[in-house]
């Protein structure tokens, strides 16, 4: 039984290594492959350079195009940034509001808020007086998932 829980390991093994390979396999990476094979071939040709040599060069060139362009595609890929907006990012942010929020937390109206340079809209409350569409607004607070809680921009306690 432990012999077939080794063959069993190896096996994965001969996976992985071949399926680093084949991540690597892209367009890009065979275009280079093929341009830098055909490139570096000719290049040898023009140097009257043997058969046996040119085809030596040709095929390193090629395959060290192949993972240098696979390499840089990774890391590339590694540099990917999270999008995402949380909410407790709008803090501090101004918008405007886009339905009337009822005034002493009374109820929950909407607005539009510029965060990361992106228009997000959350429900929102004020403990100030009604807050009509189109008021400027400053978020000063999350109080939910989707919820924050605004004052007027032109407020003493927004400065």
């Amino acid at each position: 039984a432990a012999d077939l829980s080794d063959a069993h390991h190896d096996h994965h093994g001969g996976h992985a290594a071949g399926n680093w390979f084949f991540s690597m396999l892209s367009v890009r990476t065979v275009s280079a492959a093929a341009a830098f094979f055909g490139l570096s071939g000719l290049a040898a040709r023009h140097g009257e350079l043997e058969d046996v040599p040119t085809l030596a060069i040709a095929i390193a060139a090629g395959a060290i195009a192949f993972f240098v362009v696979g390499w840089l595609m990774s890391f590339m890929h590694k540099l990917n940034v999270d999008g995402t907006v949380r909410i407790e990012r709008a803090i501090g942010c101004r918008g405007n509001v886009y339905l009337t929020i009822p005034g002493a937390k009374a109820g929950a109206g909407k607005v539009h808020v510029n965060v990361l340079n992106r228009t997000m809209e959350y429900q929102a409350v004020t403990q100030h007086a009604t807050l009509t569409v189109g008021t400027p607004i400053v978020v000063v607070a999350v109080v939910g998932p989707d919820k924050v809680e605004v004052i007027p921009a032109n407020s003493d306690a927004g400065s």
